[in-house]
């Protein structure tokens, strides 16, 4: 009497074997319903059953990428062009005399002693949003626009702004900060304060943000600027930490003191 085939629709069990042979009457499991071998991918499942979702990973990363983002665009089409080359108060007027170039803004591949890589340069769109504007305060105006991130600081930073001649730096640095707090979803919880880090004579204006998220939600946001004859720029920076903070939280001490690292390492003399 001759064994009947074996049932297709068990179950196989495979204790002590690592790549089972299947029947060869054509009733092979396809590849994806196929059960996991012991060892591999952990506890066992129903045929067909999908494993269990992997946990959520921490969203803040991610947050602040996208903040960052947003901000870069921001930047790059609207505070420079509108709100530090525009003039238009704070004393400036088109005439009298503008200091000479003798500095420029440069994009190194790495900032902040090589924790933050350059990822993403968006100058040409900053440069496209001057055509047009008023030459009160600034003139022959180039701008500079870039985001890096970091891995070991989970975190991304903007800086934006431009070099030229500059009349009145301290108008400069005052509006690339204002027209930060006057884009869209974003409003200013903690109002620019004047830092001098040791050892620098330069003046580092920095305030907090709030950014609403898409999906709901605000991210915290700090922000420092900085101009000079040549050179205006505002540097955003935020990391998963910060992200989370509350405004009054976050130390605006630190961050000017990283603007001002910022500033050495892309301020470089016109050759």
């Amino acid at each position: 009497m001759s064994t009947p085939p074996p049932n297709p629709y068990t179950q196989p069990q495979y204790p002590q074997q690592q790549h089972p042979q299947y029947p060869q009457q054509g009733y092979a499991p396809q590849p994806q319903y196929q059960q996991p071998y012991p060892g591999q991918g952990g506890p066992a499942y129903g045929w067909g059953a999908p494993p269990p979702p992997p946990p959520q990973k921490n969203q803040g990363p991610k947050i602040a990428l996208i903040t960052l983002a947003c901000i870069a665009g921001v930047f790059a089409l609207s505070w420079f062009g509108n709100n530090v080359v525009g003039g238009g108060g704070g004393g400036s007027s088109s005439s009298g005399s503008f200091p000479a170039a003798e500095y420029q803004l440069t994009l190194p591949q790495s900032l902040l002693d090589g924790k933050y890589k350059l990822t993403g340069d968006l100058s040409d769109k900053g440069q496209d949003g001057l055509a047009g504007t008023s030459e009160a305060n600034m003139r022959d105006a180039k701008a500079v626009v870039a985001q890096y991130t970091s891995q070991s600081e989970t975190g991304a930073l903007v800086i934006s702004g431009g070099y030229g001649r500059i009349k009145d730096p301290d108008e400069a640095r005052t509006k690339i900060l204002k027209g930060a707090g006057e884009s869209d979803g974003s409003t200013i919880a903690v109002p620019a304060k004047d830092f001098t880090p040791a050892g620098s004579e330069v003046t580092i204006s920095c305030q907090v943000l709030t950014t609403e998220q898409t999906g709901g939600g605000t991210t915290t946001l700090p922000m420092c600027a900085w101009a000079d004859d040549n050179t205006n720029a505002a540097v955003a920076l935020t990391n998963a930490r910060i992200a989370k903070q509350t405004p009054e939280e976050v130390d605006l001490k630190a961050v000017a003191e990283a603007t001002l690292k910022v500033r050495e390492e892309t301020r470089k003399p016109i050759n």
